[in-house]
């Protein structure tokens, strides 16, 4: 378990890793000159440190982003510190199901093998608005957009793990904001309402979902005998563009913590061990914080939840899909 103690002083936890720890420390010495990776957001804040730390440990890392030029850039700057850096770039827009089915297509048609699946990107505190599809923003981009993405790779990891022996490995990047969300966890009645809503409780649902995402996938994977660990991580309380839509929660957040923020390759560290560390084999289901598993809150372990949040994901998605 990791305290505030520990939090507060970088000191650490049982893993031999804390809130200090960077994802270079993390993943010292490890080879992963034989796995592919994809990562949604990899462009930019611990997404971009995480496709070059990843890169720097010998991993095929596959960016999906929104702002392909951007993403680009980002691979050139791989480039520029690892020379041997195997890094391409995917358009993946996770508001558009559309665009994401095409990401999958894309990658598929590349005939490349997906060890790791990282659901990293994400969007914080927006004001009320719909995706293309219809769904609030922050719910899509969130978490509909990962389980969608998740699900049309699993065969492709699935059918990896059965050819190379090796585990896979799922992560989804969560909060601590996860335990501040809406009354009941979920607004399953209203999750598109405009009326009740608030955008840091909007937030907080998303990155439940996150949580309880993984844990009924993982239960799904266990069931069929899979070879996939599925987990979530909360990075810590990092400076990014997330940040973007509300300056005010930023400043005073930065005042009154600033004993708890990390940098960015601490912010990355936890994604890291959790896909690459050795330790971490067979593990899967568990919420970890500062690369120590921590007990989320009780709707992230409710097991109803979880699955009626899967089948409402389904139902969600048919209902907006087009022929």
């Amino acid at each position: 378990m990791v305290g505030i103690f520990s939090l507060v002083t970088g000191w650490p936890g049982p893993s031999g890793f804390g809130s200090s720890s960077t994802a270079e420390q993390v993943t010292q010495g490890i080879d992963g000159t034989n796995l592919t990776a994809i990562i949604t957001g990899g462009a930019s804040g611990i997404g971009l440190e995480t496709s070059r730390v990843l890169a720097l440990r010998g991993v095929h890392v596959i960016i999906g982003a929104r702002n392909v030029k951007a993403a680009n850039e980002a691979k050139k700057t791989i480039f520029t510190e690892i020379e041997t850096a195997r890094v391409d770039v995917l358009e993946l827009d996770l508001c558009s199901i559309r665009s994401i089915r095409a990401f999958a297509d894309n990658f598929i048609a590349l005939n490349l093998p997906l060890n790791i699946l990282i659901n990293n990107a994400g969007i914080m505190f927006c004001p009320f608005q719909l995706s293309q599809d219809g769904i609030e923003v922050q719910f899509a981009t969130n978490h509909i957009g990962h389980f969608l993405l998740t699900e049309l790779l699993l065969d492709k990891m699935k059918n990896t793990v059965k050819t190379t022996g090796i585990q896979g490995r799922i992560v989804n990047l969560s909060s601590i904001a996860h335990t501040h969300c809406y009354k009941n966890g979920i607004r399953f009645d209203h999750i598109n309402a405009k009326d009740g809503y608030n955008d840091k409780r909007a937030y907080g649902q998303s990155k439940l979902a996150n949580i309880l995402h993984a844990n009924e996938l993982s239960r799904r994977l266990q069931e069929e005998g899979v070879n996939i660990t599925v987990n979530s991580v909360h990075p810590g309380l990092i400076m990014t563009p997330l940040f973007r839509h509300s300056a005010v929660l930023m400043n005073f957040l930065k005042f009154f913590s600033f004993f708890l923020w990390k940098n960015v390759p601490q912010g990355a560290a936890t994604t890291c061990y959790v896909v690459l560390h050795p330790r971490l084999k067979g593990v899967t289901a568990k919420y970890f914080v500062d690369c120590n598993e921590m007990t989320p809150s009780s709707y992230a372990r409710d097991e109803a939840l979880a699955r009626k949040l899967w089948d409402f994901s389904h139902k969600l998605i048919n209902s907006v899909s087009k022929p």
